[in-house]
């Protein structure tokens, strides 16, 4: 197995209800998140944010609805990953991006054992990551009733 690069995007997705897209992670059941990935040698974060949003949940994404954050979080990797990083990497990069995509489709998802549409504030509750939680707060906007 490839060793990971230490710089990865955040990709929070939600829908025209203003629920946020949340994926329950194959190797660990209890972490629930955001679709996530590593930026590839040679690709730009958004060309990731596009490409692991296609991979994980099968949406298709357009330049025009990924919205770039401007946000980028550094924080430290799960001792349970570091073998994944190369030696002495400790700490991860992360760009966060949102896009609004249709609910009406399922989510086809390959790296995930389920999804959930849920609202702002049970998506917070149930987020494992702050950084996530965080992206949530900031860049999900309120629904409006």
């Amino acid at each position: 197995m490839a060793l990971k690069r230490p710089e990865s995007v955040l990709v929070v997705l939600y829908d025209e209800h203003h629920r946020i897209l949340l994926l329950q992670r194959n190797d660990d059941p209890s972490f629930w998140q955001s679709v996530t990935g590593t930026v590839e040698a040679g690709e730009l974060p958004a060309e990731t944010a596009v490409r692991e949003v296609a991979e994980e949940t099968g949406i298709v994404l357009t330049p025009l609805q990924l919205n770039d954050c401007s946000h980028i979080n550094r924080y430290e990797i799960r001792r349970r990953w570091l073998h994944r990083y190369p030696q002495g990497t400790r700490f991860n990069t992360e760009h966060v991006f949102s896009a609004c995509v249709s609910s009406a489709s399922e989510p086809v998802l390959t790296e995930h054992l389920a999804f959930e549409w849920l609202d702002k504030p049970d998506a917070l509750a149930k987020l494992w990551s702050p950084s996530n939680r965080d992206a949530v707060e900031a860049f999900v906007p309120e629904c409006r009733r």
